[in-house]
């Protein structure tokens, strides 16, 4: 047998067949219609988990969405029905019902069964909407066991069903019914002023994964997100089946006739600055697009574009920046070109401004992007038709003319706000520049502090704080550092250590509380700059935790009332200027015990010494000893603090990885979190009163430290 004989077959394709002649016609796929999404939903609708349930649902909404936005409807319906079947309602004009002409088909068969067919294309339907691929009803029709089509229009209500999109008729409810293949049919007289569209369909498990699920939640957010984005429009949402919390079923209603305004207000979660700014204006712009001609040819022409922008901003005391961003009422997760039109108009007019009104000295650095819009809650809005989208999902606008036309406006409109010589709009603008030049000085400042705050070597090691106790291994990865409470527990804590891989740094009292100070502030205080530079990776937006020098940071304090407050403080520092640390579970509390129980002639196998971590359990561990029968001393010790114990003591119970205990800190709702600290930690006192005296009955005594 020759070597050439014993190529597997597998094999031939790619080796022996290299002249081709086994490639033919015959290995070509065409899926026609429908089959293409049935084949590739990804494609379509981004994945078959919940989010593209999710956006199945969308689709259909947006459909109903882009009527509200022409004029012709004012409410729209979401049902969740209690057979698992998603329905959406509007009084909007109706999907065309008459035949159109090359295919022969119903309007209604056209949009729900041909790709790429719809009102989005031109002919004057739309002159801005959400659905510009004419994809999104017939992708869901496709990706449906069952959808039923309703629709009032020209005084009858004419209905059609769809199995997996082919068009029929089902013999009773449910996706499972006897079907029936056929076409667009009327079912019943209505008056002829009554218009609107009724969608429902059956999502196909056979495409869909097994857990894939609606989120009530997203649901919720989605519709209210839309009714600020088209004032006058309510938006209901039903839940039929009980995707509310502990299967609870409930109704919402939405509508916001103040707009993106009253959005931006809504967003916002700190104290303003300055009013709600609202910036709109619109441009002209020209692109080439393929326009089917009159012998329905595909002709290149040039056509002009009218984009429409309609931003509302304002600056707040806080420091984090919220933009939404959306086109034709479709969300930009991802932004585009409309927001990097902003941002950079923005960036350019505050530096402008700000050098103009000598707020920033002709030496210093201009200001940028992060310091701009430091504070900042936006919702930037544009309008246009045909806007190009990378992709069915619609995340990123890709029309270049929108950077131009949305900068162009910003530029305008923001300038005349900054030079604005009305006293309250003037005196408002000065607190924004001032806000923005303050950032631009404080990050200098930061990016100076962490440059000094690099990991050192053995060498440089001099210029850590001399309190600090560091530990010999350089293995981040292993490596632990332990913020101990006061000197007292320090000197016991480093007898107790393992010096190899446990640092220590010890502080005195309670550190400054940051929720209420400003950056500057917080660098001048000892400790915190302390603790800052010995973890050696920055702060605020310049941390990089590629750069910490310890894999683990655990704050040991008393187990008493001033150490909870102390931890407190602690981690108000740490998710204010460390965050990455407590997003990646670094960040942990040491859980030192209470008591300590010395047994009487303890049996073999028994420790002598039991510990106990609160009042409960050292009650159940005397109860279990006299059950028992086992006998121990009454002087029961109560460790008032970490300095009582000694080091064995420390080591066994609190130090060494074999026995400790230690908390994990995380933050699992970063928005719930922010609002605990700010309620808890932040300036405003008036709803922290509000929340002791409202939370006073439900303490229990028994906890107190006293």
């Amino acid at each position: 047998m020759t070597a050439e004989t014993s190529v597997p077959s597998t094999a031939l394709l790619a080796g022996a067949d290299r002249d081709g002649s086994n490639y033919t016609a015959r290995h070509l796929l065409v899926l026609e219609g429908l089959e293409a999404v049935r084949k590739r939903p990804g494609m379509y609708i981004g994945s078959t988990d919940s989010r593209g349930l999710m956006h199945c649902l969308w689709e259909i909404i947006d459909n109903s969405v882009d009527e509200a936005l022409g004029g012709y409807c004012d409410h729209i319906e979401v049902i969740l029905h209690d057979d698992a079947s998603v329905e959406v309602r509007d009084n909007g004009r109706g999907i065309p019902v008459d035949v159109e002409p090359k295919t022969g088909l119903s309007g209604v068969e056209v949009v729900m069964t041909k790709l790429h067919a719809g009102g989005k294309f031109g002919g004057g339907s739309y002159a801005a909407s959400g659905g510009l691929h004419g994809v999104g009803a017939s992708v869901v029709n496709a990706l449906s066991a069952r959808l039923d089509v309703e629709v009032d229009r020209s005084g009858n209500t004419h209905a059609i069903s769809f199995r997996r999109g082919v068009p029929g008729s089902f013999s009773t409810a449910g996706p499972d019914a006897t079907f029936e293949p056929g076409g667009l049919r009327k079912t019943k007289r209505i008056p002829k002023t009554r218009t609107g569209t009724r969608v429902r369909y059956w999502a196909d498990r056979q495409i869909f994964l097994k857990d894939a699920k609606l989120s009530l939640e997203g649901l919720h957010q989605r519709a209210r997100q839309t009714a600020f984005l088209v004032p006058g429009l309510t938006i209901v949402v039903r839940d039929e089946y009980g995707l509310g919390e502990g299967g609870s079923k409930g109704e919402e209603s939405f509508r916001f006739d103040g707009g993106i305004s009253e959005f931006c207000e809504y967003l916002a979660n700190d104290k303003p600055v300055c009013d709600v700014l609202r910036l709109s204006g619109q441009g002209i712009f020209k692109e080439t697009v393929p326009v089917l001609d009159d012998h329905g040819q595909m002709t290149p022409t040039e056509v002009t574009r009218e984009l429409g922008v309609d931003i509302a901003m304002r600056w707040g005391t806080g420091y984090d920046t919220t933009l939404r961003s959306y086109v034709n009422i479709i969300a930009t997760p991802k932004g585009g070109t409309h927001v990097a039109g902003f941002e950079q108009a923005v960036v350019k007019t505050m530096n402008e401004v700000a050098r103009a009104k000598k707020l920033l000295r002709v030496a210093e650095d201009d200001v940028v992007k992060d310091d701009a819009l430091e504070g900042l809650t936006a919702v930037v809005t544009v309008r246009l038709a045909e806007p190009q989208f990378e992709g069915q999902t619609k995340e990123v606008l890709g029309t270049s003319a929108a950077r131009r036309i949305v900068a162009n406006v910003v530029a305008k409109e923001l300038k005349d706000f900054l030079t604005s010589t009305k006293r309250d709009a003037a005196a408002q603008a000065r607190v924004v520049m001032e806000k923005a030049v303050a950032a631009a000085r404080t990050r200098i400042a930061a990016r100076q502090h962490k440059d000094a705050q690099r990991r050192k070597t053995a060498l440089e090691s001099s210029s850590l704080p001399a309190k600090l106790a560091d530990c010999r291994s350089d293995d981040v990865e292993r490596s632990e550092l332990f913020i101990v409470e006061g000197d007292s527990a320090l000197g016991t804590a480093k007898l107790a250590r393992n010096s190899e891989f446990q640092a220590l740094l010890p502080i005195r009292g309670k550190i400054l509380n940051v929720q209420k100070s400003s950056v500057t502030d917080m660098l001048k205080n000892v400790e915190c700059g302390a603790i800052i530079q010995v973890i050696g990776a920055g702060s605020g937006r310049t941390f990089d935790i590629d750069a910490a020098r310890y894999g683990k940071i655990i704050m040991m304090t008393d187990a008493d009332v001033d150490g909870s407050h102390i931890r407190c403080l602690l981690l108000t520092l740490f998710q204010r200027y460390m965050r990455p640390m407590v997003e990646a579970g670094r960040v942990f509390a040491a859980v030192p015990p209470l008591h300590r129980i010395e047994l009487v002639q303890p049996k073999k196998g028994q420790d002598k010494y039991v510990y106990t971590y609160s009042d409960r359990e050292l009650r159940e561990k005397m109860m279990e000893f006299q059950s028992k029968g086992v006998r121990y001393k009454d002087s029961i010790q109560r460790y008032k603090g970490l300095g009582e114990m000694d080091a064995d003591q420390l080591a066994e119970t609190t130090m060494d990885p074999r026995h400790r205990t230690l908390r994990r800190i995380n933050l699992s709702d970063l928005d719930a979190a922010e609002q605990v600290f700010d309620l808890l930690m932040g300036n405003d006192v008036a709803p922290r009163k509000e929340f002791i005296s409202s939370s006073a009955a439900t303490l229990d005594r028994s906890r107190i430290d006293a």
